[in-house]
């Protein structure tokens, strides 16, 4: 993916207006002569930022503002601004962690002792990590936020899940015609219901079940007649697909 995320016009506004209050934001002002620096001050707020950051991503997606979490962290937007003058900078600082998760996920299906059960496994953590968190599936989904983490993420996850694959191929557990983007896609869909279904928040492993079943090679089911994607054609699906934005009730 080598577009480039569009700054968001609302946080620039918003660093615009609040220009005023960076200068009155007395958290992390400028030491006087003779004091120390408060970095303490600053990297606890700079945690403080990522854990408010957290909460409302994984609850409300990346449709929010920096002013909104800055109110969440019950911080000066000025100290939000500061620390991360666009959204783009704090959701790849947020979501830098999830990069390894993943990665060691998929790595683990070459271990498992069974590699269906590795590869179910696997498939079962990766969706539930989703479907509790909304900010991580749109960011993993497009390329809007955090195409950084998506990239890396892709990097070293794909190679591991192909392995993981090839080798339920070989053991004959797992579909021939089954393609490591197959399963990336999957997890897209399993979060689409998660997020449908959020008020029943274990609904999306029904389908997820029903889904691995369908996985399963047997002989009396015919390859797919439809080619998987092509990772040319992944990344223009990410890049136009945009998250639903929330509208205010009137």
């Amino acid at each position: 993916m080598t577009s480039i995320a569009p700054r968001d016009s609302g946080d620039d506004a918003g660093a615009r207006n609040h220009a005023d209050q960076m200068q009155l934001d007395d958290s992390e002002q400028s030491p006087r002569a003779g004091e120390r620096p408060l970095r303490r001050d600053a990297e606890r707020n700079r945690q403080r930022i990522l854990a408010s950051a957290a909460e409302v991503f994984a609850d409300r997606g990346l449709d929010v503002s920096l002013d909104d979490i800055a109110k969440h962290a019950g911080l000066g937007v000025g100290t939000v601004y500061r620390r991360f003058p666009t959204k783009e900078q704090l959701v790849e600082a947020l979501f830098e962690d999830h990069v390894d998760t993943l990665a060691e996920m998929a790595e683990s299906v070459s271990y498992a002792e069974n590699s269906w059960d590795g590869l179910v496994t696997v498939l079962t953590e990766v969706c539930a990590l989703q479907a509790g968190n909304q900010g991580l599936r749109e960011v993993l989904m497009s390329s809007t936020y955090g195409q950084g983490c998506a990239a890396r993420t892709r990097a070293r996850v794909m190679p591991a899940i192909e392995k993981g694959l090839r080798r339920a191929q070989d053991d004959g557990y797992l579909r021939p015609d089954i393609q490591p983007v197959d399963l990336l896609l999957i997890e897209f869909m399993i979060s689409g219901v998660a997020a449908y279904t959020k008020q029943h928040p274990d609904a999306w492993r029904r389908y997820l079940q029903i889904v691995v079943d369908g996985l399963r090679a047997r002989p009396d089911i015919a390859p797919s007649t439809t080619p998987p994607l092509t990772s040319d054609e992944l990344d223009a699906a990410m890049l136009c697909w945009r998250p639903a934005r929330r509208h205010p009730a009137n």
